[in-house]
């Protein structure tokens, strides 16, 4: 797995403990959640709320909690959100622009990935990446580079539909697809989903 889609890895992960933690949070006037000091890291930017929301439609992201990790992978809730959504900012150290956001029924898809569980079923789950993309294999959701013969593709900004067969059918679903309409990723896998990329944002 490359940075990026480890970085990928580790904030669906924020997104699925940040969704289903109930503790209460104490905040600051402004909704954001207070944090002790010195937990900043070179893998949050300068300003994380505007780097998250960039990653989806501002009526989405306004209202969503934002959430950042540090080196370690430990989760800061930045903002507390009230949308069901979760956004986190970009990764400076991977090569480019990263932000996403994810509803809940995505958080619980990725958190199957990440851990190679069998994904949950007949939960059409939604994340945005509208600042960029990452760089990953079409075919092993698991590939840590690129080889000759795992497909390595570069996408842009796109939305991800996750979680149902029904979605991808009628869509390309070959190993080398062309990334600039929609296709079907990891296709043959549990972890298939739907690419849609976007543009204009």
């Amino acid at each position: 797995m490359t940075k990026k889609s480890l970085h990928v890895a580790l904030l669906a992960g924020a997104a699925l403990a940040a969704g289903a933690c109930n503790k209460p949070a104490t905040t600051d006037s402004s909704n954001r959640v207070a944090t002790e000091t010195n937990t900043a890291s070179a893998a949050t930017p300068s300003d994380p709320v505007s780097s998250a929301e960039s990653a989806a439609p501002a009526a989405i992201a306004h209202d969503a909690s934002v959430v950042t990790f540090d080196a370690s992978g430990a989760m800061t809730t930045v903002r507390k959100g009230s949308n069901g959504w979760t956004c986190m900012p970009d990764n400076p150290v991977t090569p480019g622009p990263d932000p996403m956001c994810m509803d809940a029924n995505a958080s619980k898809w990725a958190d199957a990935w990440i851990h190679h569980k069998p994904p949950p079923g007949g939960t059409v789950g939604v994340m945005y990446m509208l600042a960029g993309g990452t760089d990953a294999s079409n075919t092993d959701p698991y590939a840590k580079q690129p080889t000759a013969e795992n497909n390595w593709i570069k996408t842009g900004a796109h939305i991800m539909v996750v979680g149902s067969k029904e979605v991808l059918a009628g869509h390309p679903s070959s190993a080398k697809p062309d990334t600039s309409a929609p296709y079907v990723m990891w296709p043959g896998t549990p972890y298939a989903h739907l690419m849609v990329p976007v543009s204009g944002t």
